[in-house]
């Protein structure tokens, strides 16, 4: 069972003060926790692309409140946005539309697009009430590793650069925010998330998958993200066994991330049973990568995951996290899976 904890009054006032004055605040949502600054202050969102190492042309979540709060944000709500909003908000999912005029570029990457999201964790819900305004808040880690889903990860990846965590627990999902952008009356999924394709579909009948040329840019749209430092592969769930024994040959340490306990002793690999639910798999799956990396290992060895929507999410990130971008100038990305 998760444990999500609310914040104190001290700890409120404290991160609150720390916005306003144009600094940067970790805090938790239900999906990962996110680094928040004032997301009317161009000054202090330009901070978080300097702790992440973010590329300013990669736009960021605006998280509120409420619905309420849309139209300081949104020059217009496609119809069915205010659909989705009522079935899934306060809820893991990001809707990206037409932005207000006076929205700036650092926000959006430059485009004529906004991403919001109204997030359920309690903690999120009182700090967002507290400081009275929009939190832009890119999950909260370096640029393209993995995001954090427990306080602790945030302060392995940034230190002291950060005068407020806001402690609120494990993330209950785990994985990042279902991303839908519109065209009209169109629904587009532009990243899985815990919302699955048939959750919108129920509430917006025909939804299309995957993003096209002239789709907006979004969090975690590029070929490589959600990595380990450790290179990260991932094997067909028939061949957990074999590919430890051969990665580990010479006594080279190797770790795996699979769904079930090995067939037999290998003696260099450190091995992680994620067990069969996705759920669970999902909401652990960072912190399972993170112990990993830390492990001393040479290679991350990742048992590929089953076909089907609950774990589209799950394979959207691995694949990401597999990847590698060639050394070319259109950044080509090359997906690293052992036949």
């Amino acid at each position: 069972m998760v444990r999500i904890v609310r914040a104190t009054q001290v700890e409120l006032e404290s991160a609150v003060q720390a916005l306003r004055d144009g600094e940067l605040i970790a805090f938790p949502t239900e999906t990962v926790y996110g680094l928040g600054a004032n997301a009317q202050n161009p000054a202090a969102v330009r901070k978080i692309f300097e702790l992440k190492g973010r590329p300013a042309s990669h736009p960021v979540i605006v998280h509120l409140d409420s619905p309420r709060f849309l139209h300081r944000w949104v020059r217009e709500v496609p119809e069915p946005a205010n659909r989705l909003a009522e079935a899934f908000w306060p809820g893991p999912l990001t809707m990206v539309m037409p932005r207000a005029a006076h929205v700036h570029d650092v926000i959006t990457g430059g485009q004529d697009t906004i991403a919001i999201r109204v997030p359920a964790h309690p903690m999120a819900q009182q700090i967002l009430t507290a400081f009275g305004g929009g939190l832009a808040a890119p999950s909260a880690n370096r640029y393209g590793r993995i995001s954090p889903t427990r306080a602790e990860h945030v302060r392995e990846e940034f230190g002291d650069a950060l005068r407020v965590i806001l402690d609120g627990g494990e993330c209950q999902i785990g994985l990042e925010s279902t991303i839908v952008a519109f065209a009209g009356d169109q629904v587009r999924l532009l990243r899985p998330g815990s919302v699955t394709a048939a959750q919108l579909r129920e509430v917006v009948g025909e939804l299309a998958i995957g993003a096209e040329a002239d789709s907006p840019r979004v969090p975690g749209g590029t070929p490589t993200h959600y990595a380990p430092s450790t290179p990260l592969t991932i094997v067909p769930a028939g061949e957990v066994d074999a590919q430890a024994d051969a990665a580990s040959s010479g006594g080279r340490r190797v770790a795996v991330l699979a769904q079930r306990l090995p067939l037999r002793s290998h003696k260099y690999v450190t091995w992680i049973n994620a067990g069969r639910r996705p759920e669970a798999y999902a909401r652990d799956l960072y912190n399972n990568l993170r112990t990993l990396d830390r492990a001393g290992c040479q290679r991350i060895l990742v048992q590929s995951v089953p076909d089907g929507e609950a774990w589209d999410a799950v394979r959207d990130r691995l694949v990401r996290a597999a990847t590698n971008i060639a050394d070319s100038d259109d950044g080509t990305g090359t997906m690293a899976v052992l036949p």
